[in-house]
């Protein structure tokens, strides 16, 4: 019983650390600037739905529209190139496949920062800087490792006897990938969507170095138009810090059983 208190207490302070931040930066997006500086801790007089259309017209609608583009490109790629490795990975022995799995591994443990200047002078090269894709591709490369060793650790709990029976039954090996694979990873998928999705709408560094023209900025770097040397509207930006944090808030609601499940199940084998 004491054990079970003291978890939830626990638990409890880890949320509210969370949560009053987040609550506390919805609070004022209701405010005008002056309220926020003069009393950032009280509930708003006046609540001003305005900022939120404000922030919206000035051109979170932009960046917002952006974010959603260069994210669900990088999901799909992600998931594409992560699900054909980790079924190769998983269905075929080749020499070097375990040398693959060490680079994977390697790979998580390899800082995005770490690579920015030959990443820089990579997108120069390639003639994609400020493009989408120069933060697509390099958004898929980092998140390719991670994902690829999470599939493959699920098709690894598949049974092969689904795998034998199909094969009896005439199926190809991109048959089974489509047909039994696929359908029983979803749990899988959903996760790794979701952790790509949050890494790819939250990334900033790339953001703002990659991208110079304002039309093809994500939120993220867009949002760091709202301020300047002299004045700052807070409550307008506040409201856009909102806006970007609604999707990902509103993806973890409604996903949350098959994320969870899916980390569950994910690292069953390795």
């Amino acid at each position: 019983m004491i054990v079970i208190s003291l978890t939830f207490l626990l638990l409890s302070a880890l949320f509210l650390a969370i949560a009053y931040p987040l609550l506390w930066m919805v609070i004022n997006s209701f405010k005008t600037t002056e309220e926020i500086f003069s009393n950032s801790w009280a509930l708003p007089v006046q609540w001003l739905f305005s900022n939120y259309a404000e922030a919206w017209n000035k051109g979170v609608s932009k960046y917002f529209l952006n974010s959603v583009f260069v994210t669900a490109v990088t999901v799909f790629l992600t998931l594409l190139f992560s699900v054909l490795s980790a079924y190769g990975l998983t269905r075929y022995s080749f020499r070097g496949k375990y040398l693959v799995l060490a680079l994977l591994s390697a790979g998580i443990m390899f800082s995005p920062q770490v690579s920015l200047i030959p990443l820089y002078k990579m997108v120069q090269a390639l003639g994609i800087h400020d493009t989408h894709w120069a933060l697509i591709l390099p958004y898929v490369a980092f998140r390719t490792s991670l994902i690829v060793l999470l599939v493959r650790s699920f098709f690894l709990s598949i049974p092969k006897e689904l795998v034998e029976a199909a094969y009896m039954d005439g199926c190809t090996g991109i048959g089974i990938l489509f047909r039994i694979y696929l359908p029983l990873s979803m749990p899988i998928l959903f996760t790794s969507g979701l952790l790509t999705a949050y890494w790819a709408w939250n990334e900033f560094l790339f953001a703002v170095i990659f991208i110079d023209s304002d039309s093809l900025k994500t939120i993220t770097s867009g949002l760091l138009a709202f301020r300047d040397a002299m004045y700052t509207d807070w409550a307008v930006l506040m409201a856009g810090l909102v806006i970007s944090a609604i999707p990902l808030v509103l993806l973890f609601i409604f996903m949350q059983k098959s994320f969870i499940r899916g980390l569950a199940e994910g690292g069953v084998k390795g």
